[in-house]
């Protein structure tokens, strides 16, 4: 894999991006490990049943001290696989939230369902967290297809379950008791999201009027042709022509506010990225390998170049993705 060149340094340097580089970092991405309830196959961490990764407690306890030693870090995001099923969930939610800082969980929705988790969408409701969610269409067809029979299903039941909780009406409030409720939409095959404003106008009508479900905002994410995503469409024969779709939508409005440029990733062992989707690939941080444990100023990473490749493409196309959804 070429870092820093390639057809992504050449958009980069043809608009004068290039490098690209960090600005201060407000959030910390954390990646719990790769164990999951489904399978999907859009998944760029390849997660599912069989994986063991795991963040342990000595590094979890890592995380929040550099939380409370770093202000500006707003914001815990917290990701996987499915982030419930790490053992060290609760402590994290709890340690960021008595630091002040905004708690994010990207959930599968599925796992709520588990008889383990019965009481998890009551801890996150009692603890104020950020639930992103991801259901990657509004119509059963398409996400049962993607997800595996019968996960649309257990969507909505999770959803209502978050509803009955006063999830999903924080929209256009700005107090710290909101309940925020986002949903996460991306295609099923080779394509780039619809827009976003669009989208989540179809998504309120048909989960409002099909099964009483509400929800806040709508994310539109651009997959990314790695791992079983990319696999998957080599296998169709449509990888080259995907790529070459990324490659011609290029916006370089999109990569002056791609997420590298503010966040910073963890893995479950502690290694430190630019994005969780570098995180997967093994490339670490601006290139040159590091940890959690060896970072205490968050503040040095400001100005540093950031490491890109490729599939790098996938953010800065049409109107751009991250983990926040688009990004002009």
């Amino acid at each position: 894999m070429l870092l820093n060149g390639g057809r992504f340094g050449a958009r980069l340097e043809r608009h004068g991006l290039s490098p690209l580089r960090r600005r201060r970092v407000t959030t910390l991405q954390v990646n719990v490990g790769k164990l999951c309830d489904l399978a999907c196959r859009h998944c760029h961490v390849e997660a599912g049943p069989k994986r063991s990764e795991a963040m342990d407690a000595r590094t979890a306890a890592r995380v929040l001290e550099v939380l409370a030693g770093n202000p500006a870090l707003g914001t815990l995001d917290v990701t996987g696989g499915a982030p419930e099923l790490n053992p060290n969930l609760r402590d994290l939610v709890r340690g960021a939230r008595a630091l002040g800082r905004h708690v994010m969980v990207r959930c599968n929705l599925t796992v709520l369902l588990l008889p383990e988790q019965q009481d998890t969408a009551a801890f996150y409701a009692a603890q104020r967290v950020h639930v992103v969610a991801s259901l990657p269409c509004y119509t059963q067809a398409n996400v049962d297809a993607q997800r595996g029979g019968g996960t649309f299903a257990g969507s909505i039941e999770a959803l209502r379950r978050l509803n009955a909780l006063g999830y999903g009406a924080a929209e256009g409030r700005d107090d710290e008791h909101a309940l925020r409720l986002d949903l996460v939409y991306n295609p099923l095959g080779p394509s780039l999201p619809g827009p976003q404003a669009a989208l989540e106008r179809d998504y309120r009508a048909r989960l409002g009027e099909d099964h009483g479900v509400v929800f806040d905002r709508l994310y539109t994410l651009a997959n990314v042709p790695i791992h079983r995503f990319g696999a998957d469409i080599e296998r169709q024969g449509r990888l080259d022509g995907y790529v070459e779709l990324l490659e011609t939508s290029f916006n370089p409005a999109a990569a002056h506010e791609v997420m590298c440029r503010d966040l910073l990733s963890v893995d479950h062992d502690g290694s430190l990225h630019d994005c969780d989707f570098n995180l997967v690939l093994d490339i670490p941080l601006g290139g040159r390998a590091r940890t959690i444990f060896e970072l205490d100023d968050v503040a040095s990473l400001t100005d540093a170049s950031i490491a890109t490749a490729d599939h790098c493409l996938a953010c800065t196309a049409g109107a751009g993705s991250s983990c926040g959804g688009a990004l002009t």
